[in-house]
Formats: C-alpha cells, structure tokens, sequence
C-alpha cells in the first residue's frame, strides 16, 4: 500500500527545506525578471494526483489506457492558450522555454543550418545561439546585438546582417530586453532574407496576453514560451504555430524530444492560462509595467544608469560597473539583506557572465503580492543603499529589517500551505 503519511513524517529534511524556501519567498523581495508566484489553484493542481498518470502522445491519441481525463486538462489548456493569444495551433507540452525552442529548431531545421539570433551580452538567450547551448552548438549561429549607443535593436543593422548572411530562421526575442519588440518589422526582415521567424515571448507573454507589447501571432511562424514568469504559470514551455506547421511541430515535441508530458503541469498551465483570461489579469500587467518604470525611475534618481534609459515592459538592466562594483559583488550583498536579483551582463560587457557588470530586475513577483509605485521607491532606496555598501553587515541588517517590515504588509502563501 501507498504510504499516506504526510512529507513531514516521511522525509523531515525535505519537509524543512520546503518551509525555508517558504519562508524565503514570504519576507524576501524577490526581483528576478524571471520568476513570479503563482496562485494556490495553480499550486494545487501541479501537485495533483496528475503527476501518476502516464499519456504519451495527444489527446485522442494516447500510447496509454486511462487517459480520459488527461485528455480534459490537455484539451482545455490549448482551447484557452488559443482564445488568450489568437493563436492556430498550440502545443502545451513542452517541459521549459528550452525544450520548447528545442521543438521549432529540430522540427523545422537542419544540422548546420544558420540560426540568427540575439547575442546573450545584448540581451538574447542560451538558446538564441550561445556557444555553450545546444542551439550553438547543433547550428551555424549568426548573432545580432543592440546599438551601442542607444543599447537598443538597430533594424536596420539586421536586416543588413539577414541579407548578407541568409538565415534559415531568424529567432527574435530576449532574456534581458527592456523595450518593445517590433515583430512587424522582424518578418519584414525575415521575408527578405527567405527565412523563418520565430518569436520567443518567454519573458513578455503576459504583456502580450494581456495587449500590453505588440503581438508576435499575426507575423511569425512560430512563438514559444515559458508560462512561468509574466504569464504566472508552472515552470513549464508552449509552443504556438501557423496552421500549416502543426503536424510537424507536434511530432518534434512527441515524439521527436520528449516522451510522456507531465499532466499534473499542464493541469496547472490550464488553470493559469484561466486565470490570464480575466479582467485583473490585463490590470496587474498593467501595474508590472508601471512598476518597473517606478522602480528603474526611483534608481536612476539614486545615480545609478539604466542601460537604454528606461523600461517598456517588466524588466531593466541597471549598469552597477558604473557604481565601481561587480553584478557578483552587488547581487551578493543584496542577498544578503533578503533582496534576490541577478547578475547579468550588459550590451558589449568587458566582464565575463559570472561576474558581470549590471544586475537584472524585475517586477512581477513583488506585483503579484500587490506592491505598486510607492512601494517601488521604498524599494529603489533599499537597493540603493546596500549597493553604496553591498559589503557592510551593518547596512545588511537594517536594510533586512525594513524588507521585512514591507513584506508583513503584503503577505503571500499561508505558512501552513
């Protein structure tokens, strides 16, 4: 039989490690651009009885017996993520961002094709092309930055780039990209170069749900995302496609890269992708937006330079080199009084990306515990104040105190969850 016992019961040290994290997310500021909390009904379902059920292939074709109701949650995932982006067709399985691009690069390139995307020091992802990724090293990369003066995309230098180098897709999209993305004018670069497009909203998908950033849907062939970040989902991936390309993107995911998906979180992507349907969704987008304008506003107030000057959507680089420190030494001594950012490289950095010389923030996480503007400046002053001292234990202390005071006003999971 089954043991029923509870996780305390059967495993104390995992049980602990659980509460820390716990604990860590309710009276910690959490600002990476990447991560955000997602609801007790998403909770539930990713950890529901669904993760016993194996169901390989789709629904209505399933390798396994039993899959009546896997077939339900699968459906209404897709039927939804459909009706949120407009999309033809949509695939919900993918495991992660990067299994999903894995899906549209093995689907619908060869070994040594060329493969354009952003270069990671202005922006761009692992699996935009970076050497140490699959996707650098399985394909012939031809990377794109920004301007070096006004650190956003130069059009134009791409299109030339395009043109001259001929691509067999054209990958646009970003990990740490703070202005509107023109996905109209991507295609037109891709047309002109005879390459596909596609789109990585893995960052912006909820602005763009939410009809906040201009939509990749009508221009690119594919669009792939996470569902964990604006979008406040699992961790998770989907892919989204033209019609004409559904049956060979299907078979890339399955059975091409992946096996059996995880049904208990594609049961929580469909409860996610619910949740973005509403009405408050579009609002708290919104305030993700307003809020990182807030916050970048309130640190370039304290001197510190924001590459590209501002934000359009959740995220923002903020050039710490500048301040005379390290992205390692100032995410270090922000960690250290209960503020989480990372360290990141900005456009044509000198460091290498372990130490690098900007931090990245982000909103969502502290929007979806209800924080807006006056809130953001309360936290540009923590900031500001442990990275004139990321080194002082003293400054860590009442900097951590004040973190705590703010959080208690904003609480997030029940301790007993």
């Amino acid at each position: 039989m089954s043991d029923y016992r509870s996780l305390k019961a059967v495993d104390p040290d995992v049980y602990q490690a659980i509460a820390d994290e716990r604990a860590r997310q309710n009276f910690g500021l959490e600002l990476i651009a990447s991560e955000n909390f997602v609801s007790r009904a998403v909770l539930e379902a990713a950890g529901s009885v669904m993760t016993n059920k194996y169901a390989e292939g789709y629904p209505g074709r399933r390798y396994y017996g039993g899959c009546e109701f896997v077939d339900v949650v699968e459906r209404l995932a897709i039927e939804r993520a459909r009706e949120l982006f407009g999309a033809e067709h949509v695939n919900v399985q993918p495991h992660s961002g990067t299994s999903a691009n894995m899906a549209v690069y093995f689907g619908f390139l060869k070994p040594g094709d060329k493969l354009m995307g952003m270069d990671l020091s202005c922006g761009g992802h692992l699996t935009h092309g970076h050497r140490l990724s699959y996707s650098g090293r399985d394909f012939h990369v031809v990377a794109y930055g920004v301007d070096r003066r006004t650190e956003t995309i130069d059009y134009d230098e791409v299109e030339r780039l395009a043109v001259e180098e001929r691509p067999r897709m054209i990958v646009c999209g970003a990990s740490a990209y703070s202005r509107i993305i023109d996905f109209e004018r991507f295609r037109a670069i891709a047309d002109k170069a005879g390459a596909l497009l596609m789109a990585d909203i893995a960052h912006i998908a909820g602005l763009v749900a939410a009809g906040l950033h201009p939509s990749p849907i009508p221009h690119c062939h594919f669009v792939t995302t996470t569902t964990h970040k604006t979008l406040r989902g699992p961790r998770a991936g989907m892919v989204m496609c033209k019609q004409e390309f559904a049956k060979d993107l299907d078979r890339a995911v399955f059975p091409g890269i992946q096996g059996g998906p995880l049904m208990h979180i594609v049961a929580a992507k469909a409860v996610a992708l619910k949740e973005a349907l509403t009405e408050g969704f579009r609002e708290y987008q919104a305030q993700i937006v307003a809020n990182a304008r807030a916050l970048s506003a309130r640190l370039a107030d304290h001197g510190f330079r924001i590459v590209s000057g501002g934000t359009d959507n959740h995220v923002f680089l903020v050039d710490v080199a500048k301040a005379g420190l390290t992205g390692k030494v100032a995410e270090k001594g922000l960690e250290a009084a209960d503020i989480t950012v990372n360290k990141n490289t900005i456009p044509y950095d000198t460091n290498p990306p372990l130490v690098a010389s900007g931090v990245r923030i982000g909103t969502p996480a502290l929007t979806t515990r209800g924080m807006k503007e006056p809130e953001m400046d309360a936290v540009g002053d923590f900031i500001a104040e442990v990275l004139r001292a990321p080194e002082d234990s003293t400054v860590h202390e009442g900097v951590r105190r004040k973190v705590r005071e703010l959080c208690e006003r904003f609480p997030l999971y029940d301790p007993l969850m």
